[in-house]
């Protein structure tokens, strides 16, 4: 990381600090030397110091002989560079005599919080947390280990960085119905600190792809509901997996999705299709064992753009009582309700009548209402009878005036 040294004899150094390469913690402070060699005409007053490129204040010098020039530094900060922070001698012209590199740091903490999950049933993926504080300020190696519970040696996991920076994989060579000891350890110039270890079983851990071929449709003409159906992933048709799904869903213009809630949609049985009623629940959660499953969200609102997504979760026949891993959502899927024929304001119609030519006059009746009256406190056939003298009359002046010459 220096440039070039003053063109000397190869047999002879410019210069030497001490201590070369010291790894200190952060808080601490440091008095180096530099002392030139007797084959170069140099003094301690031609000296001068610089660390990561910024020159150091001749206060902070001594010269210890006639060339030996120290610097005292305290209260030291974290490196600013995992390889260390350059401090360096100087000749007055600025050719630089000697180097040496300042680790300043922490030592690792305990990893925390490893989680692991099973794509195939043969692999096995795990990632951690590198302690409460995490930075050290050194660079730190991380290696994630594991054996089998109750016998066998400790393996060492090879692939990092596969789901993140404090992750590794494991391709293969996983036995089921196994228990497995999984840990890390945090290594660096100050330390090494080990986790807690973690015992799992892979059949316990096992996730899957969202589910795919999510699609969304309208129920008929029904305004307030929508027809859920996706298939479930490939996967599971390989393992010997049921699955539970769940669906949020969110409209148009809200960026919030919407969760909790306590009822259950039922899916299609094994082989076949099926559909539930999910009303006026803001997160459904289907129970399905066959390759297709659907669900009917109820208590939706007319005429509004739905995005609706699904996840899905693998769990063993085996009885694992694990509560398992969700998979990731699937991709947003729209659709929008029919909108509501029924006229907009605080006196809609109550039942459900058939007959298209009373449904129109009901339409017609409650719009003059909402003209002509105020409120719906007065509701009533009086009102009524002065609303059908309205319409004849007023049907009885537009064949007047069609019939005029």
């Amino acid at each position: 990381p220096f440039p070039p040294l003053l063109s000397v004899s190869p047999a002879a150094d410019p210069a030497v600090i001490s201590p070369q390469d010291p790894t200190l913690l952060i808080g601490s402070s440091l008095v180096a030397t530099c002392t030139v060699s007797p084959d170069f005409p140099l003094k301690a007053e031609d000296l001068y110091w610089t660390l990561n490129g910024r020159r150091l204040p001749a206060a902070s010098y001594a010269a210890l002989g006639p060339s030996t020039l120290s610097v005292a530094l305290a209260r030291l900060n974290g490196s600013r560079q995992q390889s260390g922070d350059n401090l360096v001698c100087h000749s007055r012209d600025g050719g630089i005599l000697a180097g040496s590199c300042l680790y300043v740091g922490l030592p690792p903490e305990k990893p925390v919080n490893i989680t692991c999950w099973s794509k195939n049933m043969k692999d096995l993926t795990c990632k951690w947390a590198p302690g409460t504080e995490g930075e050290t300020f050194l660079h730190t190696n991380y290696t994630l280990k594991y054996k089998r519970r109750w016998y066998g040696q400790d393996n060492t996991c090879q692939e990092y960085h596969t789901a993140g920076t404090y992750s590794c994989h494991i391709p293969k060579d996983l036995a089921l119905f196994t228990p497995y000891e999984i840990w890390v350890e945090a290594s660096n110039r100050l330390g090494v600190a080990v986790s807690d270890v973690v015992m799992l079983d892979i059949l316990d851990v096992v996730t899957t792809d969202p589910p795919s071929d999510v699609h969304v449709s309208r129920v008929g003409d029904l305004e307030d509901q929508l027809s859920v159906r996706w298939s479930s992933p490939p996967a599971l048709k390989d393992f010997l997996f049921q699955a539970k799904y769940q669906i949020q869903y969110r409209v148009e213009d809200s960026s919030e999705w919407k969760v909790g809630g306590h009822g259950r949609c039922q899916g299609a049985a094994r082989g076949g299709r099926g559909s539930g009623c999910c009303h006026l629940l803001p997160l459904q959660v289907v129970d399905d064992v066959g390759n297709q499953t659907s669900c009917r969200l109820a208590g939706l609102r007319p005429g509004t753009v739905y995005f609706v997504q699904v996840r899905c979760n693998p769990f063993s026949i085996y009885g694992s009582k694990k509560a398992g891993i969700w998979s990731d959502w699937s991709n947003p899927t729209a659709a929008s309700t029919p909108r509501s024929e029924r006229v907009a304001g605080g006196c809609d119609p109550k039942g459900g009548e058939q007959n298209t030519t009373l449904r129109r006059e009901l339409k017609q009746f409650f719009g003059w209402v909402k003209k002509h009256a105020y409120g719906c406190s007065n509701l009533g056939i009086k009102l009524y009878d002065q609303w059908r003298v309205w319409l004849q009359k007023s049907h009885k002046t537009r064949n007047q005036v069609g019939k005029e010459p």
